[in-house]
């Protein structure tokens, strides 16, 4: 069997007591068969990234961290800012070009690449979201997510073949490791992707916030 990843995006969602009955739901997933070739990170928002990785080694949950986001800048005078340093005591990962971070914060291509270097700089492993294979992919990045802007929080997914297809263009011209599905990923559909061949996993959203639901989607893989 390939290897899957699987990251949920819980985006800008979930208080602290919100965030423990999540967790104790998702510690079921120990329990479950064929974990073997299926790794899972969860990106919760900055504010609980220290609980999650407490709560997780306490329990034993076999889940890794990302950040949702990071700062393009170092440590420093830069109110509001979250830098590499910061998240590498936590996470291992870092969501770099989500398109709600290109539509609504106005990140292009140059503030993404530098925000790709500066997860690189720090030991974090960037997992890029670009939108259609034409998207600049800078060097160091060995993992993509594809997704489409139109399957975004809209509950309309990409066809799995389409999804393929451009996987398949994104490994052949950037030499990535691994390409993802990102775009309305539910239990119900998340096979049609996976079992692709140049498919390597899903970037779940809306439906990562139910702890159960991402279970299924686990399950289903």
């Amino acid at each position: 069997m390939k290897p899957i990843l699987i990251v949920a995006n819980l985006k800008s969602n979930k208080t602290k007591n919100e965030a423990e009955k999540w967790l104790e739901e998702m510690s079921r997933i120990k329990n479950l068969p064929n974990l073997s070739n299926k790794k899972i990170v969860v990106c919760p928002p900055f504010t609980l990234l220290d609980f999650f990785n407490s709560y997780i080694l306490n329990h034993e949950i076999p889940i890794e961290l990302g950040a949702q986001n990071i700062s393009r800048l170092p440590e420093g005078a830069y109110t509001g800012e979250i830098n590499g340093a910061q998240i590498r005591e936590f996470a291992k990962y870092t969501i770099v070009g989500h398109s709600e971070r290109r539509s609504g914060f106005g990140e292009d291509e140059s503030i993404v690449e530098e925000k790709v270097k500066m997860s690189i700089d720090y030991n974090l492993i960037p997992i890029l979201c670009v939108q259609n294979e034409n998207n600049t992919i800078p060097n160091g990045v060995s993992i993509v997510v594809y997704e489409p802007v139109f399957a975004i929080g809209t509950g309309e997914s990409d066809d799995p073949q389409n999804a393929e297809d451009i996987a398949k263009k994104i490994k052949t011209s950037a030499k990535v490791e691994q390409v993802l599905y990102g775009g309305s990923v539910t239990s119900g559909n998340v096979k049609g992707f996976t079992q692709k061949e140049n498919l390597s996993g899903v970037l779940v959203g809306g439906a990562s916030l139910e702890a159960l639901e991402f279970i299924k989607i686990i399950e289903n893989v």
